[in-house]
């Protein structure tokens, strides 16, 4: 019975995204903690302790917080960590179809890596690969 009311760890790497305009993060797992950020649309978090209706997580930048699960989808985003290329293909021989700046979030198309490329999607309709090393929120 104890087991049932500890906190959930994360298995492995577990990454969600905001799935509102705007999350708000907390420093303790309460709407009457303190607030401590704001995370758009999309921004990808990395999941390090479940506890149901709240989550504890880390943003690109390192910082931990707490967040309503609520606020999270399981559709997998990463944010770009330094201008990057976008390619055609897994390649990096292949023609560059779209740069990407950093910061720029991008929706994971494909969650098999193909050779250290993401197949990924800009929000403005490109479809390529990037290199996974130029990105955060998945590995």
């Amino acid at each position: 019975m104890l087991l049932a009311l500890m906190p959930m760890m994360a298995q492995a790497l577990e990454y969600r995204s905001v799935a509102v305009p705007k999350a708000v993060l907390y420093d303790a797992p309460s709407t009457a903690a303190k607030k401590i950020l704001l995370l758009s649309q999309y921004y990808p978090v990395e999941v390090i302790v479940n506890l149901g209706d709240w989550l504890k997580v880390r943003d690109a930048k390192g910082s931990i917080s707490w967040v309503e699960s609520k606020q999270l989808i399981d559709k997998r985003m990463v944010i770009v960590i330094a201008n990057a290329e976008i390619r055609k293909d897994a390649d990096a021989l292949s023609s560059v179809i779209a740069n990407a700046e950093k910061n720029v979030v991008l929706e994971v198309l494909d969650t098999n890596p193909s050779n250290g490329w993401l197949k990924v999607k800009h929000r403005d309709g490109a479809i390529g690969y990037i290199l996974i090393s130029k990105t955060w929120g998945f590995n």
